[in-house]
């Protein structure tokens, strides 16, 4: 019965031993995206010159496949602006950055709740899946929908990264999928 019915308060069960491990893994797959993007954010700083080279190509579409070139009309959506690059490639370089943060207090958070009440637990996941979105928009809208498609990344041979959008992209959709699933709960 429950308290206001005449009986005794009723008591949230604790977690099992199962749905501990599965908040677990849940705060280690959010903590391993915070891990990947500082990885990929520290890369950008220190390496400033080669990924901004890769931002610069692509915006500026000058490194397409010549017989690709010959036959598209995109050329109009070159954005060639030394300035203008910069600032994407400061714009990619925060988004990053906060993908990390977001994802890593998500998993902060989350290891914090494992043994707590399945409203707290959930309530800890807010931040990972502010963190999650952030990365997905990143990686799909600008890397796959407007670097790949509206700048026709695919059309260069050396500086397509499609595939690698794809790859991070379908990785923090399935986390998403898994830390978001509610499976995690003690009732």
């Amino acid at each position: 019965m429950a308290a206001g019915d005449g009986g005794a308060p009723s008591a949230e069960k604790a977690p099992t031993r199962y749905v501990l491990v599965l908040r677990a893994a849940k705060a280690a797959v959010l903590g391993s995206v915070s891990l990947f993007f500082l990885l990929v954010v520290f890369g950008n700083v220190t390496d400033y010159a080669v990924n901004f080279e890769f931002v610069a190509r692509v915006l500026s579409m000058d490194s397409h496949d010549p017989g690709l070139d010959e036959l598209s009309r995109t050329d109009y959506r070159a954005v060639t602006s030394p300035v203008l690059h910069h600032a994407a490639y400061i714009v990619i370089i925060a988004a990053e950055l906060f993908t990390a943060v977001a994802c890593g207090i998500g998993a902060w958070r989350t290891a914090r709740s494992l043994r707590g009440a399945d409203r707290d637990f959930n309530a800890a996941k807010t931040w990972g899946l502010v963190g999650l979105l952030a990365g997905i928009l990143l990686w799909f809208t600008g890397f796959q929908t407007i670097g790949g498609e509206w700048f026709a990344m695919w059309m260069s041979p050396a500086w397509n990264g499609v595939p690698a959008a794809d790859r991070i992209t379908t990785y923090l959709v399935l986390v998403l999928v898994f830390v978001t699933m509610r499976n995690d709960g003690a009732d």
